[in-house]
């Protein structure tokens, strides 16, 4: 089994994030001929974005159906709950930071530079941003974690996506995305103290920091 991509991106670090909650030792593969839109990785993943996973002669794309294939496969205790309603809980949670929370990453991206920033694109972003983590807190579990008493599923969905926003916040001023939340506040000092997932985020951080200079760079 082969997970290709590069830590810095928010949809690899969560099946990397998954897997080592399996404990199944799963590494990165940088994607062949260094770049996601080579021929040869191209002939891995037609849709040229990362991650990839390969198995047995076959090829998986889209983060969160690998998410899923690494906990259904590997041995371990599993990220998605036994109970239909719970797994549809944990699934409920996790689609709606993709579709709700994760757009406005990209209005952070476009004006984290001060000197090219749109205060009404900011505003408006920031407004959206704070409406859907509001949204989100009403479907936490009671914790700490999303599903309960044990990091899963949604909280794999999530990590990387707020580790990305809360890096960037600061650039606008905002150090109070939580505030008045408490479902997410307890969850993300659980993220913090996690064994696994805590020393992830400095992994996470110093790939997506080197990430954000490269760019700077050439913007």
């Amino acid at each position: 089994m082969k997970l290709y991509g590069f830590l810095a991106s928010p949809y690899v670090a969560r099946t990397l994030l998954v897997s080592r909650w399996k404990g199944c030792g799963l590494e990165l593969t940088p994607p062949p001929g260094g770049s996601i839109k080579s021929a040869e990785y191209l002939a891995i993943n037609p849709l040229g974005k990362m991650p990839a996973l390969e198995d047995k002669g076959r090829c998986l794309a889209e983060s969160t159906v690998i998410c899923e294939y690494i906990d259904e496969t590997q041995a371990g205790r599993k990220l998605l709950p036994e109970g239909a309603m719970d797994r549809a809980q944990a699934r409920l949670v996790a689609r709606m930071a993709d579709i709700y929370v994760v757009p406005n990453v990209g209005g952070l991206f476009r004006n984290a530079n001060p000197a090219k920033r749109n205060d009404a694109d900011v505003q408006a972003v920031l407004a959206s941003l704070r409406k859907a983590v509001g949204d989100l807190e009403q479907f936490m579990g009671a914790g700490p974690w999303a599903g309960g008493v044990s990091p899963g599923f949604a909280d794999a969905i999530m990590a990387p996506n707020f580790w990305v926003i809360f890096e960037l916040l600061p650039k606008f001023g905002v150090n109070d995305l939580f505030a008045g939340l408490p479902r997410l506040t307890r969850w993300y000092d659980a993220l913090e103290a996690d064994p696994v997932s805590g020393p992830m985020h400095r992994d996470y951080l110093e790939a997506l920091r080197q990430f954000l200079a490269s760019r700077a760079k050439t913007a």
